[in-house]
């Protein structure tokens, strides 16, 4: 299989690579310590067309594959993960939702702005009860005819405060289990809709992450997506192209961390030479390195089924799976190479390792992802 990318794909990624050296790194570690979200950044990357990449151009998207994606999801978080979880939010859960299970009314109403970066969007399927359980949805939308009244809460939601658009999953017939869910469009400033708290977070400070309240909002029927009943459906489908996203973010730490501590190493001098010509440091760069390597190619061959047209929802658990350990071992490994020096925020290492646990984390934890692959491999 051929991952060679092309050149508008060496474009795209070296554009990236340029936005997150010039305007990410300046900054990030205040912005990690203040929990500051990174606005002009933000718009900058909607100008850049870094919001709607796989949007088809007519809603004002990029039109771009999901390997560009990735490309530009990994260069992004390799400085700035708090940055690239609003991006990836945005692309994977958000737009492409929308994108492919809207009515052509709620593209031009809502994915036009969102595709183009003038308004940003959240995913809202997480509950106190309901996280890795989500057909356990307590949050109610009640049939009244030619609305929906909703009323609930969802947990840790990412762009919680600074997004205009959210695509809620709530229970409308309880009876009939996951099959009674749906997914509905809800705007910032909707009676009754109320943002909590923002949370104080181990790492990905930057982004803002809020509890979410309704109070009888009241939803109109052509703000549902799909048929009645389908919510879960269009949920755990979003959810699996969103694991790309994730996989490239958990890549892109890695290998943000990686490329970190070479470069130390190779500056770095004790025992009267430079730490990488020790082989205890240099069979750790190797370890990194294999392994960054190894997890690239997992989630290049996610992008690559999903744009083929491929099956992804084994690859793309994969991916995020292996890719976030990946994130893990070799931040770890990246603070013990800077030793003294990584345990301080100025060496950055020690913000991309508590970055890293997260993307264990959200959009389907290891065990969740552990779960779907193990039923997609019995099952063929």
């Amino acid at each position: 299989m051929d991952f060679q990318i092309n050149e508008e794909q060496k474009m795209i990624q070296q554009a990236a690579r340029d936005f997150a050296q010039i305007e990410l790194f300046p900054g990030v570690i205040e912005r990690d310590e203040q929990q500051a979200f990174p606005e002009e950044q933000v718009k900058k990357m909607g100008e850049l067309g870094f919001l709607g990449m796989m949007v088809d151009p007519k809603y004002g998207g990029s039109g771009l594959d999901t390997l560009s994606y990735v490309l530009m999801m990994e260069e992004l978080s390799k400085v700035d993960a708090s940055s690239s979880v609003i991006v990836s939010v945005n692309n994977s859960l958000v737009c492409w939702g929308l994108e492919t299970f809207g009515t052509e009314a709620q593209k031009e109403k809502y994915l036009r702005p969102l595709a183009s970066g003038a308004k940003i969007g959240a995913f809202c399927l997480s509950e106190p009860e309901a996280g890795s359980d989500a057909t356990s949805q307590k949050t109610t939308a009640i049939d009244k005819g030619d609305h929906y009244i909703l009323n609930g809460t969802k947990n840790w939601i990412t762009n919680g405060n600074s997004a205009s658009v959210y695509l809620v999953i709530a229970q409308t017939h309880p009876e009939k289990g996951y099959k009674g869910i749906n997914a509905l469009i809800v705007e910032k400033g909707m009676p009754g809709f109320e943002i909590g708290p923002k949370e104080n977070k181990l790492g990905i400070r930057g982004s803002d992450t809020h509890s979410l309240i309704f109070n009888d909002v009241k939803i109109p029927k052509e703000n549902r997506i799909g048929e009645d009943g389908f919510g879960f459906k269009f949920a755990m489908k979003t959810l699996t192209g969103g694991r790309i996203g994730i996989a490239a973010q958990a890549l892109g730490i890695a290998a943000g961390a990686y490329e970190m501590a070479k470069e130390y190493a190779q500056q770095r001098k004790a025992f009267g030479t430079e730490i990488a010509n020790h082989q205890a440091i240099r069979f750790k760069l190797v370890d990194m390195h294999t392994q960054i390597e190894a997890a690239r190619l997992l989630v290049y061959k996610a992008a690559k089924d999903k744009d083929d047209g491929n099956d992804y929802v084994a690859s793309s658990a994969m991916a995020k799976l292996f890719a976030s350990q990946v994130a893990m071992d070799t931040t770890i490994e990246a603070v013990q190479i800077f030793g003294g020096n990584g345990f301080v925020k100025e060496y950055h290492v020690e913000r991309l390792m508590r970055d890293a646990k997260i993307t264990q984390i959200y959009e389907g934890t290891s065990e969740i992802q552990k779960m779907v692959i193990s039923r997609e491999i019995l099952r063929k």
